[in-house]
């Protein structure tokens, strides 16, 4: 029997919450399989099996917290043969002996001999070898900031006992993309249960859709009961924790360490916004999102060429300041579990349909609590966006490490005076608010980047001049 330690999945982490297992007691596990999600203090991380077996215990329950190291779940030998599905291989019968596929292990494989070399006798794995090069690489992948591939067999399964053992729900991986997942775990829909009617078998949108009644996506259920009342009781606690605790934290240590200057501007954005339609109906667009907030990221990074102190950071133990010549722009989302602050890197360098790809990806891996902790560490600039609910502005807080923060507000229909005629005309009207260091970022420098700012949103032609 082989225990797997709850590792350190990066940036020196030492604790972190049992949110959900994906495995019960009696399940059989194979390599890489996603088993449970862990909460840190910055996101909520998936970790995949370093072994293969029968789950015999889960040794931590759900909603506790760990130290890094503890053991959390136990995996014991692997269990008896069941009747595979067509054309599937069993993960647990590859040959991994060759040291390049195991990772570098010399003469013993990760699970055991192929088993044409071995018989119809299962051998025991020795977890001291095999299991523990399974769990050396997955630590690896984990400090890496990818999940460890899943090694695939090329030879066909052997035939199976005549009494077959039923293979549960549990045990199949069912296939469908992310988005997809993600819809039905919304809508509290089990993928386990559908008839999959897309490309090769895969679960599709319309499936999801059609087994919750045809609701369309939106918060997960848990968030709208987490603070439900049992009769009589007239209050409730929830704990401080993982990524909420983090951000108290963070945004306490900054509100009383940086002198916090905040500047407002108001802004006529009607051009940009036809801007915005015309770039979706280019043909290099078309699959990434175009919106208003990545015509302002742009907007900010050619802004932050003419102001460089908006992305430096005061270094208090040096007592310098340091001057970065990259953007790591960071976007502002709110999860279920709190406020990630996920950044683009190198932003400066991208195209803007790079950009769009990268938010794109920033913010629906966010929104589906899977940013990973090296995707929030080393931002320089962030913008955080309060107009998708309908807020104007706000004073936002700088996050530690840098020294500016931009507020979107929302963008609505306004009565503006026209500056050549002088009539009332009805246009588009958004706020940005800029929160500065004032230790090295005096009025000047905040004043004219956010006056650039707006001056490319009011007339994105004037881009061209950065």
């Amino acid at each position: 029997m082989a225990e797997f330690k709850l590792p350190d999945v990066g940036e020196g982490l030492t604790e972190a919450e049992i949110v959900k297992w994906h495995v019960a007691v009696g399940d059989v596990v194979t390599i890489n399989q996603v088993i449970v999600d862990i909460e840190t203090a910055k996101s909520i991380v998936e970790l995949p099996s370093p072994y293969a077996g029968t789950v015999t215990a889960l040794l931590v329950p759900e909603g506790e917290t760990v130290p890094v190291g503890t053991p959390i779940i136990a995996v014991g030998d692997e269990a008896a043969p069941s009747a595979p599905a067509p054309a599937a291989v069993d993960p647990t019968e590859i040959d991994l002996s060759n040291p390049a596929a195991s990772g570098g292990g010399e003469g013993e494989s990760l699970v055991g001999r192929n088993k044409a070399d071995r018989g119809p006798v299962r051998r025991a794995r020795k977890v001291a070898s095999g299991a523990a090069a399974a769990h050396w690489q997955t630590q690896a992948a984990f400090e890496s900031g990818v999940a460890s591939p899943m090694v695939e067999a090329e030879s066909a399964p052997e035939p199976v006992p005549s009494r077959a053992v039923p293979v549960s729900a549990a045990e199949v991986r069912v296939l469908a993309k992310p988005p997809v997942r993600k819809l039905a775990k919304d809508l509290g829909v089990d993928l386990t249960t559908l008839t999959p009617t897309g490309p090769d078998g895969t679960v599709s949108r319309d499936d999801v859709q059609a087994a919750a009644g045809g609701t369309s996506s939106g918060s997960a259920a848990p968030a709208t009961t987490a603070y439900a009342l049992a009769p009589g009781e007239r209050e409730t606690r929830e704990p401080i924790k993982g990524v909420r605790k983090m951000m108290a934290q963070a945004m306490s240590q900054s509100a009383f360490t940086s002198p916090h200057v905040t500047e407002w501007i108001t802004v006529d954005v009607t051009r940009t916004m036809e801007l915005v339609e015309r770039l979706k109906t280019r043909r290099e667009l078309r699959d990434v999102r175009v919106n208003p907030l990545l015509l302002l990221a742009r907007a900010t990074l050619l802004a932050i060429r003419r102001t460089p102190e908006i992305n430096s950071w005061w270094d208090e133990a040096a007592q310098e300041v340091v001057y970065k010549r990259y953007v790591n722009l960071g976007i502002a989302a709110a999860t279920p579990r709190g406020l990630v602050v996920p950044n683009v890197k190198d932003a400066e360098s991208l195209s803007l349909t790079e950009l769009a790809s990268a938010l794109g990806e920033l913010v629906d891996t966010a929104r589906a609590g899977k940013t990973q902790p090296a995707e929030m560490s080393g931002g320089t600039f962030t913008i955080t966006n309060v107009g998708v609910f309908g807020v104007d502005a706000g004073t936002p807080i700088i996050n530690p490490g840098e020294s500016a923060i931009l507020c979107f507000g929302a963008i609505n229909k306004r009565p503006w005076v026209d500056e050549v005629t002088g009539e009332i005309v009805v246009r588009d009207v958004t706020t940005l608010a800029l929160s500065f260091d004032h230790r090295h970022i005096d009025g000047e420098k905040g004043s004219r980047f956010l006056a650039d700012v707006a001056g490319i949103l009011q007339d994105p032609g004037s881009a061209l001049l950065y």
